[in-house]
């Protein structure tokens, strides 16, 4: 995920920028104020200032920060076109991020909803529920009936998470392209 706009944000915002990149490589569990404070440079101090209720609310604005920056682009993709071409961009940005990082970071979502903390793992729900919402919207734009839609998003989300996962496992984004390519061909019939 890349750096927040606005470099005015101060510590508490480097604090859930680095907060993020953190989850997207160690997961939540291995996040560590410590950790997240060498990362994002900001004072000792500013932690509890900034995050009084301690990890569990800086996880959860991170997860919440990831949420709206990857919504708003995956809102922007599949506005841009058909459903299966949006799809193949989302996977292109996503190889491209894997690449990047040597296959170490991934989904700060599927992070929050596979960690310790449940207020961070209840935004990761909604933001599932929100991601399958625009696909099945996006999907019936397509043609795709109401109901099938709703099943068909909820497939398509799984699929790229477990992809996702699978390709960081296996230090290649072939999962990503095999479920692109069946997604597309099931999408298309």
């Amino acid at each position: 995920m890349a750096r927040r706009q606005d470099p005015t944000g101060g510590p508490r915002a480097a604090m859930i920028d680095a907060a993020v990149a953190l989850m997207r490589e160690r997961g939540v569990a291995a996040t560590a104020f410590s950790d997240v404070l060498a990362h994002s440079g900001a004072p000792r101090g500013s932690v509890y200032h900034h995050f009084p209720r301690g990890k569990a609310q800086l996880v959860e604005e991170a997860t919440r920060s990831a949420a709206d920056y990857l919504g708003r682009g995956i809102t922007r993709v599949l506005g841009s076109g058909d459903t299966v071409s949006a799809l193949r961009e989302l996977v292109d940005l996503w190889r491209r991020g894997l690449e990047a990082t040597d296959y170490a970071a991934g989904c700060p979502i599927a992070a929050a909803a596979l960690g310790t903390e449940p207020a961070a793992r209840d935004v990761a729900g909604e933001t599932f529920t929100r991601w399958c919402g625009a696909i099945a919207d996006s999907l019936v734009d397509d043609g795709i009936p109401v109901a099938r839609s709703t099943t068909l998003a909820v497939l398509v989300v799984g699929a790229l998470e477990g992809a996702l996962v699978m390709a960081q496992a296996q230090r290649t984004s072939a999962p990503l392209d095999a479920v692109v390519d069946e997604l597309e061909v099931l999408l298309g019939a």
